[in-house]
C-alpha cells in the first residue's frame, strides 16, 4: 500500500470513530441516566465533558504534531482515546463515566489536530478537496451508523457495549499504523513548543467554556469573562513570540483562514445539538425505542456521507465559499422548519428536515475544511487543522451550553418525565429559533471569506 492510500485510510478510520462515539453515546443518554440517576444537566454532560477537553487541547496537540511529528501524536491519540474507552465501558458511577468522557476528548484533540494534517500532507492541492470530501464523508458515515448501531447496542447489550466497539477500533487502527503508515512529517522540527503559552490557551478556553455552561447563573458570566481576559493575554503574548503556539497573523491577514473558522463555528454552534436534542424527543415524546430512534435519525448523516465527497469534488473547481455559503443556507432552512416541533408532529416531517439538513451540512463541511487547509503553508498544516478543529469542538460546546442553559430555564434541575415534557418542547423550540438565526448570520461569514484561487 503506498503512502497516500495509507494515509486515507488511517484518517478516514480516525474520523469514522470519534463522531461514530458521540452519535451513538447520544443515543444511550435515556439508558445512561436510567441506570445512574442523572439529572438533565449531569446528562447532557456526558457529552459536554467530552467536548471541553477535546477543544481545551486541540491547538496544543496541533503545534506538537508540526513540532515532533504528525504521526506521532495522532498514535498517542488513538491510545488515549481506547484506553479511556476501556474505563468508560466498566463505569460504575454517573461522574466517572464523564471523566473517561473527557479523557476520551484527551484523545480526542490528538486525532482531530494531525488526522487532516497528515492528508494535506500527502496529497497536493489539486487532489485536496476530493480526500477532504472522502474525509468528512467519513466523519458522516460515523455519525450515521451511530444512531443506528448504537440503538442496536444499546437495545440488545447496553450502552457499555458501545464503548466496546470503539475498543476493537482503536486497536485496529493503532495495528494499521504500526504496520502501513511509515512516514512522519514535522515541517516545523526543531522549533520550541511555548509551555506557557499553552498551559494559558487552555486555562483560557476551559474557562470560557465551563462558565458558558453555569450560565445564567452569576458565576457563569464572571468565569466566562476571566477566560476572555486570559485569552487576551494570550493572543497579545503570541504576537511577540518567536515561536508562538499560535501565529496570530493567520487571523489577522490571512482572511479566507478567519472567516473559514468563523464560518466553523457558527455553524457547530447551530447544528450539534440538534441530534441531542431530537434524539430525547424520539424517545420521551414520540416512545420510540432506542434502535428506531436511529433509525430516524440517520436520515441526516446518511445524506452527508453521500454529498460530502461530491462537494470536495466541487470546491476543486469552484470557489468554496460559493459552495459552502450555499450549504449554510440550507442548514438555516432546515433548522428552521423545526421551530414549530410539537408532540404531535409526524415523523415523516423530522425525518423530511432531516434530510434537509444532510444535505447542507454535506455541502458546506468538506469546501470549509478545503478553504482552510489551503490557505496555509506546509509548516502551519498541524496548527491550522487545529485551529479548524477548535472552531468544531467549540461550536459544539456552545451548542450544547446552549442546550443545558434551556434546559436550566425552562426544565430545571430535575430528570425529564412526563410532566415536564412541555417545558423539554418549549426549550427545544427556542433552541431551534436559535440555531436557525445563527446559520443565517453564518452565510454572510461564509460569503466574506474571499477567494482561495
Amino acid at each position: 500500500m503506498n503512502e497516500k492510500k495509507a494515509a486515507l485510510v488511517v484518517s478516514t478510520l480516525a474520523s469514522f470513530m470519534t463522531p461514530f462515539m458521540a452519535s451513538s453515546v447520544n443515543i444511550a443518554l435515556p439508558s445512561i441516566s436510567g441506570e445512574f440517576s442523572l439529572n438533565a444537566i449531569a446528562m447532557s454532560w456526558v457529552s459536554t465533558g467530552f467536548l471541553l477537553t477535546a477543544a481545551v487541547f486541540l491547538v496544543p496537540a496541533g503545534r506538537l504534531a508540526d513540532i515532533y511529528g504528525r504521526k506521532r501524536i495522532f498514535t498517542y491519540g488513538v491510545l488515549i482515546h481506547t484506553l479511556a474507552s476501556v474505563v468508560a465501558a466498566s463505569s460504575f458511577s454517573g461522574v466517572l463515566l464523564i471523566v473517561s468522557r473527557a479523557l476520551q476528548g484527551t484523545g480526542g484533540a490528538m486525532i482531530f489536530g494531525t488526522g487532516i494534517a497528515i492528508l494535506t500532507s500527502v496529497f497536493p492541492p489539486a487532489e485536496r478537496g476530493r480526500v477532504l470530501g472522502y474525509n468528512v464523508g467519513s466523519v458522516y458515515l460515523g455519525l450515521s451508523l451511530g444512531p443506528v448501531l448504537g440503538g442496536v447496542l444499546t437495545q440488545q447489550l447496553g450502552w457499555r457495549s458501545i464503548f466496546t466497539v470503539s475498543i476493537l477500533l482503536g486497536v485496529f487502527i493503532l495495528g494499521f499504523v504500526r504496520v502501513w503508515l511509515r512516514n512522519e512529517w514535522a515541517e516545523a522540527r526543531g522549533e520550541r513548543f511555548d509551555v506557557s503559552g499553552a498551559v494559558l490557551f487552555s486555562l483560557s478556553l476551559a474557562l470560557m467554556m465551563f462558565g458558558f455552561s453555569e450560565l445564567p447563573a452569576l458565576r457563569g458570566a464572571w468565569t466566562i469573562l476571566v477566560g476572555a481576559a486570559l485569552l487576551g493575554v494570550f493572543l497579545w503574548r503570541q504576537t511577540g513570540s518567536k515561536s508562538p503556539l499560535f501565529d496570530v497573523s493567520l487571523l489577522l491577514r490571512n482572511p479566507v483562514f478567519a472567516f473559514s473558522n468563523l464560518a466553523a463555528l457558527i455553524n457547530y454552534s447551530a447544528t450539534y445539538a440538534v441530534t441531542f436534542l431530537l434524539s430525547l424527543y424520539l424517545q420521551y415524546l414520540k416512545g420510540l425505542t432506542p434502535q428506531a430512534a436511529g433509525f430516524v435519525l440517520i436520515a441526516q448523516p446518511a445524506v452527508m456521507a453521500l454529498c460530502s465527497p461530491l462537494a470536495g469534488r466541487l470546491s476543486d473547481r469552484v470557489e468554496p465559499r460559493i459552495v459552502a455559503s450555499i450549504g449554510m443556507a440550507v442548514i438555516a432552512v432546515g433548522l428552521g422548519s423545526l421551530t414549530t416541533i410539537t408532540a404531535e408532529t409526524p415523523l415523516w416531517t423530522v425525518t423530511v428536515n432531516l434530510i434537509i439538513l444532510g444535505l447542507g451540512f454535506g455541502f458546506f463541511s468538506s469546501p470549509n475544511t478545503n478553504a482552510v487547509m489551503s490557505s496555509v503553508d506546509k509548516r502551519s498544516y498541524g496548527v491550522a487543522s487545529a485551529t479548524l478543529g477548535t472552531m468544531r469542538l467549540t461550536g459544539q460546546m456552545l451548542s450544547m451550553g446552549t442546550v443545558t442553559i434551556l434546559f436550566a430555564v425552562h426544565v430545571g434541575n430535575v430528570t425529564i418525565t412526563p410532566p415536564y415534557y412541555p417545558a423539554f418542547l418549549q426549550s427545544t423550540g427556542t433552541a431551534f429559533i436559535i440555531f436557525s438565526g445563527l446559520c443565517v448570520a453564518g452565510i454572510f461569514a461564509s460569503l466574506a471569506r474571499g477567494n482561495v484561487r
